[in-house]
C-alpha cells in the first residue's frame, strides 16, 4: 500500500494553518506506516535552530494512550516508532487525532501537536455469521415479502466503510438496501416470485458485501432458504422502530421497553414468542434480555456512555404455526451521559527545587487535565491550594502551568505541599486532586544579626592573657554555607586606645581577639585600668555565602579597677589654713619627712598641718584613710581619719617639749590594702615665735606652709637673740606687733575653720561632677575613668569611679573624724550602662 500525495498536501496546509494560528502543529499520516517513517520535521516547524532539539531536550509527552511516534533526538523529526492501527486507536471515530505534547527546556515551553491517522482500506467487510438459515412458506408468502438480514460491518471509516451488497442470481429473490441519515442502513431479502416447495425445497444464495475502497474488499455470507408449507399470517408489531433513552447509570433489571405484536391467525398460528435476533454494536447481545411472552426488554449489564452511546436491537416475533412466520422491529436505545467520571490530573513536567529568589511568573510545573464525560459533565475547573504563592495559568484546553505568584522566602517556608484540585461541571460535581511537593532552595539573602547591637563587658584589670571575656553570637537563618558565620574584630571602626604615657594610638586587636567559629572574646594581654578604662570596638560576623553578607555589633569593654597602686604623698600646698597650719612635703612615693609649727597654749582642735595623698586606683581602692602610728596612746595630736588634718587633741603645754615627731600611715580600702608612711615633725614654741616662724616660712617659701627642720632652728635662734638685746621701746613695738599678728592669726583661723568645702573640682581638663555621699569626702584618682551604675536592684549613689582631678582646697576645721565606709564593690558585676 503506497502513500498518496493527498496527505502530504494536507500536512503542508495544516502546517500553514499552525503558522497563522500559532501554538499547535498538525500532521497527517496514513495508518500502517512503517516504523521509522518521518511524519514531519517537528523541530523546524517549531522554529528551533539546528542543534537546539538535542540541547533543549526536545521530547514528546502522550496523554493517556500509546503514541506510536517519537522525536528523533538529533534531527528533531517526528518519526513512527511502532505500528499505527487507526482501528485500534480510535475505533469508528473519525477523524482519528492523537493529541501530543512536546516539551523543550531552557526556557521550559510546551507545544501541542495533533497527529491525524488517516484510514486505508485494510479491513474487508465481515458478516456476523458465515451462514444464515431462513424458512419461507410456499404460496402463502406473497411476492414483495421482506426478510431482514444482518448486514456486514467494516472496521474502516469513510469511503472504505461504505458497503454495497449483491446477491447471487435468482429469479425468486432480490435485495433491498435502505439508507437514512437518522438510522443505520437496513438490508432485506425480498421475495420476487412465490415459492414452490415441490419444485425447489431449498434455495442456496450467496450474499456479497463490497466496500468503497480502492481496491475494493469483499465479504460473503451463505443464505440457506427452506421452503415451508401453511401458516400465511406473520406476527405484526405496532411500531417498526422503538426509540428509548436510558441513563448510563441505569441499574441491572431496568425496563428498557415493552413491545406489542399481534397475529390474526387462529390456534397455534396465533401464538408467538419474542426473541432478540441481533444487536449493534456486535457483541453486546447479552446486554439486553426480552421476555418471550410479554415482550419486555430489560437491562442485564452496565452501560457506559463513554464506550457506546447508542444500541440498535433487532427483535423477532415468531408464531407457532407451520410453517412458523415471524415479524420484526427495531429498538433504538440512546444512552444518556451522567457524571460518573472524575477528572484526571497529570503532571507532565516538574522543575524543583525552586530558588527562593525566583522571579514572579516562573513556571514550576506543567499539568494536563481531562474528563471522559461530555458536555457540562466534562468541563473542568482547576484551582491550586494553598492560593499563595503559586497559581494556575490555563494555556490550551486541558493544559495548565503552575507558576509563581509571589516572592518566596525559604527562611519562612522551606517546602510547600501544593494540591491541584480539579472539579467538573456535573451535578453533583466530581473532584480529583494531585499533590506536588515543591522544595525551596536557599540563596544568601540574610545577613548575620547579633542578639544585641551593643555588648557591655566588664573585665578586671591584671587579668591573665587568654582569659575569656565574653561570648558573642550572631544568628543567620540561611542554611549550609549561607548560614555559617565567622567572627572577627573590625579594625578602623572606632576601636582603639590612646596610650596615657605617650605610647600613641593602639588598635583594639592588640588587646582582644575573637574566635572565628565560636565568637568567644579573648584577652590577648593583661589589662591595666590605669592605661585604659574603656575599650570600644566592633565585632564583625560574616557568612560563607556568595556574595558574603555581614553584620556588626559594638562591644564596650569596661576595665574594673584592682588595688594595684599604693597611695602617694603630694607636694606641699600653696597657702596654709592658719597660723599653725601646714601643707606637706614628700621625699619619696611611699614615705616623707614633713615639718610644721605650733604654739604652746593652742586649744584642742587647732589644725596644725594637712597630710595630702592620692591613689592612682579608683573607687574603694582610691579611698584613703589616715592613721597616727606614732606616738601611740594619748598624745597631744590627732589625725583626721579621712581628711588627713593633723590637729591638737588637747591644749599644748611646755611639758610637751619643743618638738613632736608624728608617724602617719595612709591606707586605701583595697583588698589587700596598700599604704604609705609620712613623718611629721612639729616644733613647739611661744605664740609670737610660732607666728614669726610661720610668716617667715610663708615669705621665703610661698609654696609651702611648713618648712624643713634647719629653717625652723634658725628662726628660733634669731627670735631669741632679738628678745635678749631689745630695749624697752623695741619691747613695746614687739608687743604691739605680736598683738597685731595674733589678731590676724585669729581672723585667719576663724575664716579657715568655718569656710565651706568645694563640691566641684576643676583642673586643666574638662570639669567633672563628683557625686556626693554622706560618707564625706574621698581622695580622688589621677586617671580618667567613667561612672558606672550597677543594675542590681535600686541604684546606689555611693559607688562610683572618678574622673581625673587635682589637689583639693584646704578643708575647714570641722571635718569629721570618723565616717562610715561605702559599700564594697561586688566581685560579680552584671551588665552596666553609663549613669544618667
Amino acid at each position: 500500500m503506497g502513500v498518496c500525495w493527498g496527505p502530504v498536501v494536507r500536512v503542508l496546509v495544516l502546517q500553514a494553518a499552525w503558522a497563522l494560528g500559532g501554538g499547535q502543529v498538525r500532521y497527517s499520516l496514513p495508518e500502517e506506516a512503517k516504523a521509522g517513517t518521518v511524519v514531519g520535521r517537528l523541530a523546524q516547524d517549531l522554529g528551533l535552530e539546528a542543534g537546539e532539539p538535542e540541547a533543549r531536550r526536545l521530547r514528546l509527552v502522550a496523554q493517556g494512550r500509546r503514541a506510536s511516534v517519537e522525536v528523533s533526538g538529533a534531527s528533531g523529526a517526528l518519526v513512527v516508532s511502532s505500528r499505527l492501527d487507526r482501528e485500534e486507536l480510535c475505533g469508528k471515530s473519525a477523524p482519528c487525532a492523537l493529541r501530543l505534547e512536546v516539551l523543550v527546556e531552557r526556557p521550559l515551553r510546551v507545544f501541542h501537536v495533533e497527529l491525524e491517522v488517516t484510514d486505508i482500506n485494510d479491513n474487508a467487510p465481515l458478516f456476523p455469521a458465515a451462514r444464515k438459515n431462513l424458512s419461507i412458506a410456499e404460496f402463502t408468502t406473497l411476492p414483495g415479502s421482506r426478510f431482514p438480514l444482518e448486514g456486514a460491518s467494516d472496521a474502516d471509516v469513510g469511503a472504505n466503510a461504505q458497503l454495497s451488497y449483491t446477491l447471487s442470481p435468482s429469479e425468486h429473490f432480490g435485495l433491498d438496501l435502505q439508507r437514512s441519515e437518522e438510522y443505520r442502513e437496513s438490508l432485506f431479502l425480498v421475495l420476487a416470485k412465490p415459492l414452490d416447495r415441490e419444485t425447489m425445497p431449498v434455495h442456496r444464495l450467496v450474499l456479497t458485501a463490497s466496500d468503497g475502497g480502492r481496491p475494493s474488499l469483499t465479504g460473503t455470507m451463505e443464505l440457506v432458504i427452506s421452503v415451508l408449507d401453511a401458516n400465511d399470517n406473520a406476527p405484526q408489531f405496532n411500531q417498526s422502530v422503538y426509540k428509548v433513552q436510558l441513563l448510563e447509570s441505569a441499574a441491572e433489571g431496568t425496563l428498557v421497553a415493552r413491545l406489542n405484536a399481534t397475529d390474526p391467525d387462529e390456534g397455534l398460528s396465533k401464538e408467538f414468542s419474542y426473541s432478540i435476533v441481533s444487536s449493534v454494536p456486535a457483541g453486546n447481545k447479552d446486554l439486553f434480555t426480552i421476555d418471550a411472552k410479554t415482550g419486555e426488554i430489560r437491562l442485564t449489564g452496565a452501560l457506559d456512555f463513554e464506550d457506546v452511546r447508542s444500541y440498535e436491537i433487532q427483535i423477532e416475533a415468531r408464531d407457532k404455526g407451520w410453517p412458523p412466520l415471524s415479524g420484526h422491529c427495531k429498538v433504538v436505545v440512546e444512552v444518556l451521559d451522567v457524571n460518573d467520571n472524575a477528572p484526571e490530573v497529570w503532571v507532565t513536567s516538574l522543575s524543583v527545587p525552586v530558588p527562593e529568589d525566583a522571579a514572579v511568573g516562573t513556571v514550576v510545573a506543567l499539568l494536563s487535565v481531562s474528563d471522559r464525560d461530555s458536555g457540562a459533565n466534562g468541563r473542568v475547573r482547576c484551582a491550586v491550594r494553598p492560593a499563595a504563592p503559586f497559581g494556575l495559568v490555563a494555556r490550551l484546553t486541558g493544559s495548565y502551568s503552575l507558576v509563581l505568584r509571589e516572592a518566596l522566602d525559604r527562611e519562612r517556608v522551606a517546602e510547600y505541599e501544593v494540591e491541584v484540585r480539579a472539579e467538573d461541571g456535573g451535578a453533583p460535581p466530581l473532584r480529583a486532586s494531585r499533590g506536588l511537593r515543591v522544595p525551596v532552595s536557599d540563596v544568601n539573602d540574610n545577613a548575620p544579626a547579633f542578639a544585641q547591637a551593643v555588648y557591655t563587658v566588664l573585665a578586671r584589670e591584671n587579668n591573665a592573657a587568654g582569659a575569656e571575656l565574653a561570648r558573642l553570637w550572631a544568628r543567620d537563618p540561611d542554611e549550609a554555607g549561607n548560614g555559617r558565620v565567622s567572627y572577627s574584630v573590625a579594625e578602623g571602626g572606632g576601636g582603639g586606645v590612646g596610650a596615657a604615657a605617650g605610647g600613641g594610638w593602639r588598635p583594639a586587636s592588640s588587646y582582644v581577639s575573637v574566635d572565628a567559629e565560636s565568637g568567644r572574646l579573648w584577652a590577648l594581654q593583661p589589662l591595666d585600668y590605669e592605661e585604659v578604662q574603656v575599650l570600644q570596638f566592633e565585632v564583625r560576623a560574616v557568612d560563607a555565602g556568595e556574595p558574603p553578607l555581614c553584620g556588626n555589633a559594638t562591644v564596650q569593654l569596661f576595665v574594673v579597677d584592682e588595688n594595684d597602686n599604693a597611695p602617694a604623698l603630694l607636694a606641699p600646698a600653696g597657702v596654709g589654713p592658719g597660723p599653725g597650719a601646714a601643707g606637706s612635703a614628700t621625699s619619696g612615693p611611699s614615705s616623707g619627712a614633713l615639718w610644721a609649727w605650733a604654739a604652746w597654749g593652742a586649744p584642742a582642735g587647732q589644725v596644725v598641718a594637712k597630710i595630702r595623698a592620692v591613689d592612682a586606683d579608683s573607687g574603694y581602692n582610691a579611698w584613703l584613710r589616715y592613721e597616727l602610728w606614732e606616738p601611740r596612746g594619748k598624745g597631744p595630736f590627732r589625725v583626721g581619719l579621712y581628711s588627713g588634718e593633723v590637729s591638737t587633741a588637747r591644749a599644748l603645754e611646755e611639758a610637751d617639749g619643743p618638738r613632736q615627731r608624728l608617724v602617719i600611715v595612709v591606707r586605701d580600702h583595697g583588698e589587700p590594702a596598700r599604704s604609705a608612711t609620712a613623718t611629721l615633725s612639729v616644733s613647739l614654741g611661744e605664740g609670737a615665735e610660732a607666728a614669726l616662724a610661720a610668716a617667715g616660712s610663708s615669705s621665703s617659701s610661698p609654696g609651702a606652709g611648713l618648712r624643713p627642720a634647719a629653717g625652723a632652728e634658725a628662726g628660733a635662734a634669731a627670735a631669741a637673740a632679738s628678745s635678749s638685746s631689745s630695749t624697752n621701746v623695741w619691747l613695746v613695738v614687739a608687743i604691739c606687733a605680736v598683738s597685731s599678728l595674733f589678731l590676724l592669726a585669729v581672723v585667719l583661723y576663724g575664716a579657715s575653720r568655718w569656710a565651706p568645702r568645694a563640691a566641684v573640682l576643676s583642673g586643666p581638663g574638662p570639669a567633672t561632677l563628683v557625686c556626693a555621699s554622706e560618707v564625706g569626702s574621698w581622695s580622688y584618682s589621677q586617671r580618667q575613668s567613667r561612672s558606672l551604675c550597677v543594675a542590681d536592684g535600686a541604684g546606689k549613689s555611693d559607688l562610683m569611679v572618678f574622673s581625673p582631678n587635682f589637689a583639693a582646697p584646704p578643708p575647714g576645721p570641722a571635718a569629721k573624724e570618723t565616717q562610715p565606709e561605702p559599700p564594697v564593690l561586688p566581685d560579680t558585676v552584671v551588665d552596666c550602662i553609663p549613669c544618667q
